[in-house]
């Protein structure tokens, strides 16, 4: 850290944050360049040597790539980017549309299991805005989560100890899953404001959002605009580099929910027994049963 430049703590998160929020919207467009470094530091008041800890993360979500001597560029857009290259697959789907098909209908009704929200956020702050915009104008909003309760001891972030390593990391661990902590009620809290300020406004007649924090540690993650079509993406274990909020890197293993790879399942509303509606019939009702018998677990 620099004392010159005074970097304040959580001004590290911040920055990442922005950086890929302004991913998403496409700010910085697939193969474009990354602004410099010292532009960066200006930008944000931080250190070179908190910039670089960033751009590092970003890589390690799969984001961004550099190379001594040409910068750091947006690559392959992670799975939830709302571009979508000509050659991907069929079956490999992303958020962004996902989401963009759901805010075209009269009646968005979505329902959500997921870690932090924080893709989704992204994603539906967007659409907020395009609703403001009159480009779309949706007639009622209804929101309905699903989230690991705050008491739920989630197998990761973890401290990625080496074999045979007998090193204490119970404080590092705790720190790690506080910020995972941190991360999914500051989204949370983001989507909702921006769904309720549209009703607010007088923009959108109805809007429903509702969370329900669950006995879960999510191995999946899942979307479903009802009666209609689903994503669904498993979240895989990876070693990364994490930053926290005072500047410290930890080698943590980690699942990386916007580089999961998400899988479109269609309902059939004219074959019952297509694979794609016995996809949305048996996840709704696992949705349903979770959000109906939560008084259970309480």
């Amino acid at each position: 850290m620099s004392a010159e430049r005074g970097d304040g703590v959580g001004r590290g998160s911040s920055l990442l944050e922005t950086l890929r929020t302004r991913i998403v919207d496409g700010k910085y467009a697939v193969g474009s360049h990354l602004p410099t470094q010292r532009a960066l530091a200006d930008e944000f008041g931080v250190s070179r040597e908190t910039v670089q800890r960033v751009l590092a993360e970003l890589k390690s979500e799969g984001w961004v790539e550099s190379r001594q001597g040409s910068g750091t560029w947006v690559v392959e857009p992670p799975i939830h980017s709302l571009i979508q290259p000509p050659s991907t697959p069929r079956l490999r789907a992303a958020l962004g549309p996902f989401i963009q098909r759901a805010f075209a209908q009269p009646s968005v009704r979505l329902d959500v299991f997921t870690l932090t929200s924080e893709s989704l956020d992204a994603h539906i702050r967007l659409q907020a805005e395009r609703i403001r915009l009159g480009e779309i104008g949706p007639e009622s909003i209804e929101l309905r989560m699903l989230l690991p309760a705050d008491t739920v001891d989630l197998p990761y972030p973890r401290a990625n100890k080496s074999a045979g390593s007998k090193e204490d990391t119970t404080e590092i661990d705790r720190r790690l899953q506080e910020r995972l902590r941190d991360i999914t009620r500051r989204h949370t809290s983001s989507l909702r404001a921006a769904l309720r300020d549209l009703e607010t406004e007088g923009l959108v007649s109805s809007v429903s959002v509702e969370v329900r924090w669950v006995p879960l540690a999510p191995a999946f993650k899942l979307y479903m605009l009802q009666d209609v079509e689903a994503l669904f993406g498993p979240y895989q274990v990876v070693r990364r580099s994490i930053l926290l909020d005072d500047d410290t890197e930890i080698d943590a293993l980690d699942v990386l929910g916007l580089g999961s790879t998400l899988i479109r399942h269609v309902n059939d509303q004219g074959d019952p027994n297509s694979t794609g509606s016995v996809f949305m019939e048996n996840w709704q009702a696992w949705f349903d049963s979770w959000w109906d018998l939560l008084d259970a677990f309480s």
